[in-house]
């Protein structure tokens, strides 16, 4: 019986993915495995190293060791490698590469240890046959290996030829794309494989260009992953064993052909992108699994579990690698985007495994969600965490306020107040209930010794006390202000730390905007199923008007397949609407930079992507005069007064509506729709400056239920051509 002849071999992976290596080539002919940082070294046959070339999933280079050897200077490189018998390796016609990779070496630039490799192995040429092979860097007939780790040099014949990430199915590729050996890691760890039933689902809802996806394929299909490649180090190297590696592509043909046959469970991908989308599909064509796997354009937003009857015995793997962001404003969103994807998780995908790929390990928390295991891996050099979970059905939020209110007063002080804020909240809350309605009003200066508004956002109470007249003793006013904070603790039963206090007075020129303190803390809360940020101490007024809550639902059922403009758009809740409305293009204008990434915030804290979505920062008026856009609907909200020094004029929003109104008609298509409104209560329309367009007053049909004791908390008019 003839031993078969074994080789000193070393499977290059991404660090922590070595274990995954190892077993992998625990499953050939090998011995002697042992790991190390970013590789996983063995003794096994030719076949062995062959199979592998055509099986790993997670490896990027299998190399034969040819020398290893002491290296303390480059002429010592250059001295070895002459030892090498390279005419057993390739010929004179053959093309060749060198590449080098050092850890800690003192030799310098390692492209001059590959130098001097490279010349080693032409000069050794020459000596013999007076001629030398030829250098070509770009898929060369052998590529030729240096590691330099410290003094210790190591030259071999890269197998692979190039990384074997590279299946040849991917053509076109997202921002950052993932390796598709990483991807493949991810699926395996995500508890996915070839022997699932068919009945478990895979989804992945920020596919990409789908990588994911038909990893996902390859894997259930059992298909080898070398098989769509047409490029390896050994098909011109001089110790090619043909016979060997044509037996080993048909045994893989054969297994493939298997798994086609086997039933097949859905794999699906979602993405906000369109050309990201086509990308995909494109990608999954070349793969081969048209049919098998499906990918299309849809926000998180809208994302719902597409198994219809779980009980039958489906279950289902969600995972997915979301964006990071680079730069603190795309760390921002990219936040609020994890926990849209936490709380869908939560709610919509009980009994499944979910796992989530991140390359931020500081948003690993912002999910909200326990996970069952954490595994650290590398994208490149960036350190990535994998997060794995197991969903159970999701118990009722807890954080969904109750209010409990109190029968009787604990004290006599304020007595009438507290009775008639009692009075307001009974029916309040029982139809903020039926409407699902978390922020609303509970007071607008009902009494006028409290002479305030009083606003319940979610968990939170809002006071907003209207300035007293000089007329008022300022000891008076606060001690009314005090029994009034009071009265709220005894009504509701809420802390005093959820109570946020300001003075509201009229404010002019620069100071309109400006912050009233610098705690920087955003709060979310929840608008029928929308969610958005919330500034309880910074600002005037907390980010969300509570009066266009009718609005903003109106301009979702006008958004459908239209270009949404919002004009001053202020922290963005109308384009949130305008976005689940089914909008097609959204654009945001606003002068503010704090207001525009509010807007982006609120987009991802509701699961919309940046793809459809412009945030443009500039004077309205101005951009207005110089935009050549047209769009089908549009909402002009501005404020009172306005004179930052980024205007070219001081707004007046008396003195200069009509003026901004013809600006924005000039951007409607003729069957569009403008919605304009202020809240500023002295303000009159001038109609004999709008006689060209059909006006119509919808002030009383946009009051919501909590603003009907005050029916001109704003004025409101749709606006179109004639």
């Amino acid at each position: 019986m003839v031993t078969e002849k074994t080789y000193r071999l070393v499977a290059i992976c991404a660090s922590g993915l070595e274990g995954l290596v190892a077993e992998e080539i625990s499953l050939f002919k090998a011995v002697h495995v042992k790991t190390l940082q970013g590789a996983v070294s063995f003794e096994a046959p030719l076949e062995t190293a062959y199979s592998l070339c055509l099986w790993s999933r997670f490896a990027s280079r299998i190399l034969l060791n040819l020398l290893e050897f002491d290296a303390p200077y480059t002429d010592s490189l250059y001295k070895e490698a002459g030892k090498i018998k390279w005419d057993e390796h390739l010929g004179l016609n053959s093309s060749f590469a060198v590449d080098c990779t050092a850890v800690n070496s003192q030799l310098g630039n390692s492209k001059f240890a590959a130098l001097r490799i490279k010349d080693a192995v032409a000069d050794w040429f020459r000596k013999r046959y007076n001629e030398r092979p030829g250098v070509e860097t770009h898929r060369p007939d052998v590529r030729i290996s240096l590691f330099l780790n410290g003094e210790k040099a190591t030259i071999s014949i890269d197998l692979s030829g190039e990384s074997l990430h590279r299946r040849g199915y991917r053509s076109a590729s997202g921002k950052a794309p993932l390796k598709e050996s990483l991807a493949a890691a991810i699926v395996h760890l995500s508890g996915w494989n070839k022997d699932l039933r068919s009945r478990t689902m895979f989804l992945d809802p920020m596919c990409g260009s789908g990588t994911l996806l038909i990893e996902a394929a390859l894997i259930y299909g059992d298909v080898a992953p070398g098989l769509g490649r047409n490029y390896f180090g050994f098909l011109k190297w001089k110790g090619h064993d043909n016979k060997t590696w044509n037996r080993l592509v048909s045994d893989a043909i054969k297994r493939e052909e298997n798994g086609q046959n086997k039933p097949w469970p859905r794999i699906l991908g979602y993405d906000y992108d369109r050309s990201t989308v086509r990308a995909a599909i494109e990608n999954i064509e070349k793969a081969g699994l048209t049919g098998r796997v499906h990918a299309e354009t849809q926000e998180i937003a809208v994302l719902e579990n597409p198994i219809i009857n779980p009980r039958k015995d489906e279950s289902g793997i969600f995972v997915v690698n979301p964006p990071y962001g680079e730069r603190l404003a795309e760390i921002s969103e990219a936040k609020y985007l994890y926990k849209c994807i936490g709380r869908k998780l939560k709610e919509k995908f009980s009994g499944w495994q979910a796992s989530i790929f991140t390359a931020n390990p500081d948003l690993a928390d912002v999910f909200d969600l326990k996970s069952k295991k954490r595994l650290k891996l590398y994208n490149g050099p960036i350190a990535c965490q994998l997060l794995c979970f197991e969903l159970q059905e999701e118990k009722k939020d807890q954080k969904e306020t109750i209010w409990n209110l109190r029968e009787r007063p604990s004290q006599e002080e304020a007595k009438d107040f507290f009775n008639r804020l009692r009075k307001n909240l009974k029916p309040l809350l029982k139809i903020a209930k039926k409407e699902g309605v978390s922020c609303f009003r509970i007071y607008d200066a009902d009494m006028p010794e409290y002479n305030m508004a009083i606003d319940l956002y979610g968990y939170w109470v809002h006071v907003q006390e209207y300035a007293p007249p000089k007329t008022v003793e300022p000891e008076k006013a606060a001690k009314r202000l005090k029994d009034a904070v009071m009265v709220i603790q005894d009504l509701l039963g809420v802390k005093r730390n959820r109570i946020f206090v300001k003075v509201r007075q009229q404010q002019k020129g620069k100071n309109q905007y400006q912050k009233k303190a610098d705690k920087g803390r955003l709060y979310e809360v929840r608008e029928g199923s929308y969610r958005f940020l919330i500034n309880m101490t910074d600002y005037l007024d907390t980010g969300l008007f509570l009066d266009h809550r009718i609005t903003r639902k109106r301009i979702q059922e006008n958004a459908e397949k239209k270009r949404f403009l919002n004009l001053y758009g202020y922290t963005g809740t109308a384009t949130v609407y305008a976005a689940m409305g089914g909008a097609n293009q959204m654009t945001t204008v606003d002068l503010s930079p704090v207001y525009l990434s509010w807007t982006k915030n609120n987009m991802a804290l509701n699961g919309f992507g940046s793809q459809n979505h412009r945030a443009i920062r500039a004077d309205c008026m101005k951009w207005l005069s110089e935009s050549k856009e047209k769009f089908d609907l549009i909402f002009v909200d501005p404020p009172t007064f306005s004179n930052s020094k980024s205007m070219d004029i001081v707004f007046d929003v008396q003195k200069d509506h009509a003026e901004l109104i013809h600006r924005a008609m000039k951007r409607l298509e003729k069957d569009g729709l403008l919605i304009f409104s202020t809240n500023f209560k002295r303000f009159k329309l001038d109609s004999t400056k709008l006689g060209k367009f059909k006006v119509k007053d919808i002030t009383p049909e946009t009051i919501p239920f909590d603003f009907e004791r005050n029916p001109q908390a704003h004025l409101c008019w749709e606006i179109r051509w004639q």
